[in-house]
Formats: C-alpha cells, structure tokens, sequence
C-alpha cells in the first residue's frame, strides 16, 4: 500500500504529539507500509517543524521557478511555431530548461534538421503540382498507361566514392576523420532511359561531358532506334508516353520540335518537382549504393604513378 504526502504528514504529527521521536516513528511506518514510505530525513524535517510551532502540513513555496508546465500548451506552442527554441519556450513558460526538454519529449517532439528543397513554392506552384497529379492519377485509372512509359535522368557518377564509417574508438578521444569527396574531381555523366521492364538504352559520356541540347536530340533519335528493336509493340501500336525533368536542355524548343518528330507524347512535370522523377528513388539511390566505397582502377594507378 502506498501513501501519499498529504496521508502521511497527519500521521507524522500524531506521533510527534504522542512524545514518539522521528527514528522510530519512520522505523514503525517502514514496518507497516514498506521501506520507501518515507525517509528519515524527512520525518526529522518535520518533526523539527512541529516542535517549533508550525503545525501546516502543505510544501512551503520554492523560489526559483515552477517545474510542473502545461503540456496540452505547450503542444500548442509548438505546433504553431515548429521552429521555436527552448530557450523561447523557457522564457515564454517561466520554467526552467531541463522542464521544456522533458516536456517536449514525454509529448512525443523530436529536434530535426529541416530539410533543404529546391526552391521555395508559391501557391501557384503548389496548385500546379495538385493539378498534374491529379491529371496523371485520373488518366491512369481511366486507361492505365505505365507499361507505355519511357522516362529519362542524369547522373554525376564519381571515379572516387567516399563513404563515411563507424569506427571504435577510446571514449576520450575523438571519432577519426573521413575526407569528403570532392565535388570538382573526376567524374562521368550518365544518362539512362528506362521503362517498368528495365533500362532501354543508357550513355556514358566522355569525362567531365554535361548534356547539352543538340546532344540530347542525338540522344533521342538513339533511344528511338532503340525502343524499334527492344520494344516494337510500343513504337507500332500503343505509342510512347516520355517524361523528363525541367532542365534546360530537356525543355528547349529543338528539343521539343524533336519529340514531336518522334511521335512521343510529352507528360507534363511541375516546375521544382522531385516527386514525379523515379529515377531519383528507384535506379540511382541502389546504384549510389552499390558505388559507395569503391574507387576507379584507373584513378588509383593514376595515384600511385
């Protein structure tokens, strides 16, 4: 059985009244209801008071500030304003630090880094993104059409692939360092076109090649004889949906002039919009992955010549 302060306190003042002495009126409660009822130091506190005249049971008040917040407020609080600090929070609640912290975390909140995007969107931007999603769902539920879908991407793939690590080390000392890769070394373009049963064609350009318009035309009339030969059903009969990002060259008009010589059929992408390119999610993340760590032959010969 467990007591509370406000059930022990009338007990503690019984005893004191009856003559018994603070060690052994805690010995008897200990007894009764277990040994973390109450401390002896806190029986000889209020012994101690008792016998000077102060008979109130109640906590006296504490200086300094409270350590009880209202949550349900500070809920609010953040939700409102995610990017408030605790040091805010603190002065705007009147208590102290530790209590905003351990608040936040019974509540369920975690500190994270926001995340970079592209660009700031405007609602314009926002309602464009709605509106071709909603275009391209509503599209394929009336006549599925991802069979008939050839989509492109880009890719930076570096001949040194720094990975970071975890490594043992005594608690005093500090972690060991891993060099970042750097950004302006030697590195390759790939381009790949893809559909739901594989790659269709890809190119790896010449080092430190970028894509510019009229190769990307030379690009698509590959792809076209590709598809004639790997998927002939789709070029004779179903037609071909394309999708690509916004790059420049992607959306010149020679490049546009040239898909329309193809007979493809340009599906719309919003501007700043990452959600609809899979190649980001599906091809590169797994070939990042199997890249990381591994290093070019020939820029390793290069090194130890």
């Amino acid at each position: 059985m467990e007591l509370s302060k406000q059930q022990i306190r009338p007990i503690l003042l019984y005893e004191c009244k009856r003559g018994t002495n603070a060690s052994q009126t805690h010995r008897n409660l200990c007894e009764v209801f277990g040994q973390d009822v109450i401390t002896v130091r806190s029986c000889q506190f209020w012994f101690e008071k008792f016998r000077n005249g102060d008979f109130n049971l109640e906590d006296e008040p504490r200086s300094g500030r409270p350590s009880v917040i209202d949550k349900a407020r500070l809920r609010s609080r953040v939700k409102e304003t995610p990017d408030i600090t605790t040091r805010e929070l603190e002065a705007e609640f009147g208590v102290s630090h530790g209590t905003i912290i351990n608040g936040l975390h019974q509540l369920g909140f975690a500190s994270k880094l926001n995340k970079w995007v592209p660009h700031a969107l405007s609602e314009r931007n926002k309602l464009d993104r709605i509106s071709k999603c909603v275009t391209l769902l509503n599209r394929h539920r009336n006549e599925p059409f991802l069979d008939r879908l050839i989509t492109c991407d880009e890719k930076w793939i570096f001949y040194d692939n720094v990975v970071r690590k975890r490594s043992w080390c005594e608690s005093e000392s500090s972690a060991q360092r891993t060099p970042k890769r750097n950004i302006h070394g030697q590195k390759i373009m790939l381009s790949v076109w893809w559909d739901v049963r594989g790659i269709v064609y890809y190119e790896l350009l010449p080092r430190n090649q970028t894509i510019n318009t009229d190769l990307y035309c030379q690009q698509l009339e590959r792809v076209q004889t590709k598809l004639k030969e790997l998927r002939p059903q789709l070029v004779n009969r179903k037609g071909i949906l394309f999708h690509q990002d916004n790059a420049r060259p992607h959306v010149s008009a020679l490049t546009l002039r040239k898909i329309g010589e193809l007979n493809w059929e340009l599906l719309e992408h919003p501007p700043y919009s990452p959600d609809l390119a899979p190649s980001d999610y599906h091809l590169f993340r797994s070939l990042q992955n199997f890249l990381n760590g591994k290093k070019s032959l020939r820029q390793t010969k290069s090194k130890e010549s």
